[in-house]
């Protein structure tokens, strides 16, 4: 088949591109290379199978319906989103650009078009937070954040779409992601690239806030199941079973490289009020198609913080871009003071 792969230049899509091409799928990526996109992560691919990158917006509907057109595209996975809570506090707007009109474009495009399948990559934060038990694909999506609201909307839109037009559409919704190639913003990535500084990393209050973590093979893995295996107009949650406190990751990251608690600076949480305490997933309906996690979380935590160490040459550029310092100071700069 011959697919659209959206956002392949980020985190998860370049991980799922991989993927594709190794699994003798045609992929074509279209990127806006925004400041999470990194054509570097992409790296080696032509080598892999039939594939081709195209710089260019979701947005873009006549750059969506030429992509298709030329490359015969069969099929969307869409992985392209603005995707940090912290940075939709400062421009929500873009959020609602990409990740709602951008969703309705790609949804119009594969009607239009009349393409095998849609696949839209959601997230486990459109469910809200939850002091126990676990959400399903049926809980009710109480989203907290304009990141999360966005997400959820664009989830709508999908299932909008489904039942008005019959648009082949499913959602998959992931939990905390991590693993090589991820941008210096999130929990693992930020403090890893932060204590490799010898810098102190920010902890909301304890870090007593809980998350489900998968590693991003993983969670590529569970997008192409449901993909090839899913039913039209389904919502399916790739999740694994590994709930951690955040103050735990932080330890776990300190001790691995042998560095002192010091190095913690605990900052009042700026999204206090919207900052879901919990997050926690079934996956059972996705473990149904043949889905099961590969990677143990302690071997794969390792195995990313053994990645950032050994490449450097990697992440030093996105530190020292201008945006980078700038989203750093707005939302960091009052907390960490000279420690930023």
């Amino acid at each position: 088949m011959r697919v659209l792969l959206t956002g392949g230049a980020g985190f998860i899509g370049s991980h799922l591109c991989r993927l594709l091409l190794e699994k003798g799928y045609s992929v074509s990526v279209l990127d806006a290379l925004t400041y999470a996109g990194n054509k570097e992560n992409l790296q080696g691919c032509d080598e892999l199978g039939d594939f081709a990158f195209f710089e260019g917006r979701i947005q873009d509907r006549d750059r969506v319906s030429w992509i298709i057109s030329d490359r015969n595209i069969e099929a969307i996975i869409d992985t392209a989103a603005e995707t940090h809570n912290d940075r939709s506090l400062l421009s929500a707007g873009d959020f609602l650009d990409t990740n709602v009109q951008g969703v309705y474009t790609l949804l119009e495009a594969t009607k239009d078009h009349r393409l095998k399948r849609f696949l839209h990559v959601s997230t486990d934060e459109v469910y809200g937070s939850t002091v126990d038990g676990e959400f399903t694909e049926e809980s009710p999506l109480e989203p907290n954040t304009p990141y999360s609201a966005s997400k959820a909307a664009g989830d709508l839109l999908c299932r909008a779409h489904f039942v008005s037009y019959k648009t082949r559409v499913i959602v998959t919704r992931g939990g905390n992601t991590y693993g090589e190639f991820q941008y210096p913003e999130k929990l693992i990535s930020l403090s890893l690239v932060r204590l490799l500084q010898g810098k102190k990393i920010p902890v909301y209050g304890e870090g007593l806030q809980r998350r489900e973590w998968i590693h991003a093979r993983d969670h590529a893995a569970g997008i192409l199941t449901a993909f090839e295996k899913g039913s039209d107009g389904e919502v399916y949650n790739v999740s694994d079973s590994n709930e951690r406190e955040n103050r735990w990751i932080v330890d776990r990251l300190l001790t691995r490289l042998d560095l002192s608690e010091d190095l913690i600076k605990r900052i009042p949480d700026p999204r206090e009020g919207a900052h879901d305490f919990r997050y926690s997933m079934s996956s059972e309906k996705l473990r149904k198609l043949g889905w099961t996690p590969q990677i143990d979380f302690d071997q794969g935590l390792d195995a990313t913080i053994d990645w950032y160490r050994d490449h450097r040459e990697w992440w030093q550029p996105t530190i020292e871009d201008a945006g980078y310092q700038d989203f750093m100071q707005r939302f960091y700069g009052r907390a960490l003071g000279d420690d930023l």
